[in-house]
């Protein structure tokens, strides 16, 4: 199937590596990541895989053919407002993968260490530490400990020192690992027990499980950039109004100083799973909703091409809980025109690719993102350990898709970038 391409314009593709002509017949391909371990099995015979390689990814600096991907916290499963931990002592993990032709090989596994040396769970934080007020628990239904390293690991950069950044949805907090996975520094929200740098407060408002889901370096290596899923709860769940707004986050890595960007989502509550530098303003957002594409089903699964030229640093200068106040409330309560009328500007985006559109994407969720050679973007999807869960009894069952009736699983799809 010949990929159809997006027209973007020159002031959105300049300093962007665009496809060229020996490029121009290439086919988009899919290729399964390598099966891996049966992490566990369940009493009604649900296998949990060790699979997850999808919630963030990033290329290796160092090797053209080879990238990494992150594992989140680990199998869970959703029963009313908690979540059940099948695999409770389950380690995060970055895994680094080269691209063989039609195949690709598993070079090594790096689990996520406490600074002690300790491997982490992707339990969650205690009070004080990026709680979310989620309950974990184990099968039998016993609550389980928090951790304080705990990590609802999402977003993942490379950096070309060989060290790890890798962005979560508890604090929201950016972890700084170094090459083995040892937690070198942790940047919170300022609100939070943690020492150090920080944050701004304002992130603490994160939606539960809706956190900091993507995180980008600018190439010159100089500034992390991290996406918030969702809007914030901010100041609560039941004030807030505008429900496409979303914040960006920029953190000087010498300094710590930091500045923050509006992104308008297309529709209420849809999630932005990555977010990928293609120059110092300029960068890629995959925004999708959380649906399987079916017949009789809309759904997006949208790739956007955005820049922060003349968009608007909305940062709180008296560094407050609430974040900047315009018009009496918080931004999250400001309808857009208001925003606007306020001289507020969100950054620009242009759709560069349809996924369900140009190839056809089966999966529910795609949250790895990189780019993968000077003509193509990697896209990866996160396949949750390959199972799903009843939200209501917390039963676990495997995930299957809709198209293919088979178990999901992480899947690789190299895609052509959009000419000029």
């Amino acid at each position: 199937m010949k990929i159809k391409t997006t027209l973007v314009t020159s002031l959105f593709i300049s300093n962007f590596c665009i496809i060229n002509s020996a490029y121009a017949s290439f086919k988009m391909q899919s290729i399964p990541l390598p099966m891996a371990k049966t992490l566990s099995t369940l009493s009604n015979g649900t296998k949990i895989i060790q699979g997850g390689f999808g919630s963030g990814a990033s290329s290796d600096p160092t090797n053209i053919k080879r990238f990494f991907a992150l594992t989140d916290r680990g199998p869970n499963a959703k029963k009313g407002k908690d979540k059940v931990f099948p695999t409770p002592n389950y380690t995060p993990t970055i895994g680094l993968f080269e691209i063989q032709k039609q195949s690709i090989k598993l070079i090594k596994l790096i689990p996520l260490q406490r600074p002690d040396g300790t491997f982490t769970t992707g339990l969650p934080n205690p009070q004080g530490y990026g709680a979310t007020g989620e309950k974990a628990l184990d099968l039998k239904g016993n609550t389980l400990t928090t951790d304080k390293y705990g990590i609802d690991s999402e977003g993942l950069v490379a950096a070309k020192d060989g060290t790890f950044y890798v962005s979560d949805e508890y604090g929201p907090h950016i972890v700084h690992y170094d090459k083995n996975g040892l937690e070198l520094e942790r940047i919170s929200p300022s609100n939070l027990k943690n020492s150090g740098r920080h944050i701004p407060a304002v992130f603490s408002h994160r939606r539960p499980n809706r956190g900091m889901e993507g995180l980008t370096l600018t190439p010159d290596q100089s500034t992390l950039v991290g996406i918030m899923q969702s809007t914030l709860y901010n100041p609560d769940k039941q004030t807030i109004i505008n429900k496409t707004l979303t914040r960006i986050i920029t953190f000087n890595v010498k300094t710590g100083t930091t500045k923050q960007y509006l992104y308008r989502q297309n529709h209420d509550f849809l999630s932005n799973s990555e977010i990928l530098a293609i120059g110092q303003d300029q960068f890629i957002v995959i925004e999708r909703d959380g649906k399987f594409a079916q017949k009789g089903e809309k759904v997006q699964k949208h790739i956007y091409l955005i820049s922060f030229k003349g968009a608007t640093d909305i940062s709180d200068p008296n560094h407050v809980a609430s974040g900047l106040i315009v018009n009496g409330k918080t931004l999250e309560q400001n309808t857009w025109k208001e925003l606007a009328q306020a001289g507020i500007v969100p950054v620009n985006k242009k759709l560069m690719i349809d996924m369900v559109k140009e190839v056809n994407y089966p999966h529910e969720k795609m949250e790895g993102l990189w780019i993968a050679g000077k003509n193509m973007i990697g896209v990866l999807n996160d396949d949750d350990f390959s199972i799903t869960s009843n939200p209501k009894t917390g039963e676990i069952s495997a995930k299957i898709l809709p198209q293919t009736k088979k178990i999901d699983h992480n899947t690789l799809y190299l895609v052509p970038l959009p000419k000029k």
